[in-house]
């Protein structure tokens, strides 16, 4: 793609301190008002006259746009590679990475790109913005600076944060551990399995015991084989035989994250565990996760999932539905032998769930 680059040097000295690569794939934090009041895409090389606090962070700064600003309603899997591939082609020149992006889908994006990007060592930070960044209260500035911030924090050279995330509203998230909750207020993510890597005020208090480890012997690797013959099945009252088979018998199918209640329950009818036993003989992979928020799934603690666990629905644990439709798609991509892909659906590869005990 033709992508539009734009370089700036914040630095107030020759000594830069730290350098900063920013891909700005759309979304609010990019769009500004002009004088007939329409939202258009933000001209990065004023960024300097719209935010001048960057200049006290000493840091050189390059903005990747891409061609034409994207609706993250409208991101797809090519996107995701794009966005990859250029963390991967320019990793060796940055000390971090910046991606802005449409709050929309942008849990979904974040959680792809922690597993394509293997072997991850430095922090690729994912922000946007709830108004866009000319706005008077505008969220987009405070966002902005913070994840640059955090972007380019190391201590004794090795970067804090080396993982993918997402902050947003004074919070650091795990990327594939996240989720929007909220599209009129700022606290528009949350991540309810897994505690806050680090929340901004005065200072930005790290939480160091849950943060990503750095491994110095990390060679990042580009893993962009993706499958998206997959669906997201949600259960519920009144579902019937005729619909979970017409999602079954879909043209090239491969694999259904299966939304259920609860710790991972499910109508126990007979005609409803007949028709998943069916689908999961035929090669059909069916990975469990709740419709909760919080909490996990435990197949097998009450008598309405004893059924799922015997007859090989795959337990997602504490994983969200981003994190696991993302995976499936990955690892569908990735490996060639079904059963290897269930082994990997039931591991975390990036962080993204908890280990399931056996």
């Amino acid at each position: 793609m033709n992508y539009k680059i734009v370089r700036l040097n914040t630095a107030s000295t020759k000594n830069i301190e730290s350098t900063i690569l920013i891909i700005y794939t759309g979304g609010t934090l990019g769009m500004a008002y002009d004088h007939t009041g329409a939202l258009v895409p933000f001209n990065f090389g004023q960024i300097l006259d719209k935010i001048p606090a960057i200049t006290s962070l000493n840091i050189a700064i390059t903005v990747i746009s891409f061609p034409e600003p994207i609706d993250s309603s409208n991101i797809n899997i090519q996107h995701w590679k794009d966005i990859a591939y250029i963390i991967y082609e320019n990793y060796d020149s940055y000390d971090g990475f910046l991606v802005l992006h449409g709050t929309d889908t942008m849990a979904y994006s974040a959680s792809m790109l922690s597993y394509i990007l293997e072997g991850l060592n430095k922090p690729v930070i994912f922000t946007g913005a709830q108004l866009p960044i000319s706005a008077m209260r505008s969220d987009a500035r405070e966002n902005l600076m913070t994840a640059l911030e955090i972007a380019t924090a190391k201590v004794n050279g090795v970067p804090v944060v080396p993982e993918v995330c997402i902050f947003f509203n004074h919070m650091l998230l795990r990327g594939n551990r996240s989720k929007k909750v909220q599209s009129v207020h700022f606290d528009a993510f949350e991540s309810e399995n897994y505690p806050v890597l680090a929340e901004a005020g005065i200072i930005i208090d790290y939480n160091k015991n849950v943060i990503m480890p750095y491994k110095p012997s990390n060679q990042l690797r580009y893993n962009s084989a993706i499958d998206t013959n997959v669906v997201i099945l949600k259960l519920f009252p009144g579902i019937s035989k005729h619909m979970i088979e017409s999602v079954f018998k879909i043209n090239g199918l491969r694999g259904v994250v299966l939304e259920t209640y609860g710790s991972g329950n499910s109508p126990s009818e007979k005609w409803f565990i007949e028709t998943l036993e069916e689908a999961i003989d035929n090669g059909l992979i069916i990975f469990n996760v709740s419709q909760c928020n919080g909490g996990r799934v435990i197949q097998g603690r009450y008598e309405t999932s004893r059924d799922l666990l015997r007859i090989g629905v795959l337990s997602g644990g504490d994983i969200t539905s981003e994190a696991a439709v993302t995976k499936l798609m990955f690892l569908l991509g990735q490996e060639k032998d079904p059963e290897e892909v269930k082994r990997r659906l039931s591991i975390p590869l990036a962080g993204e769930m908890t280990m399931i005990k056996s």
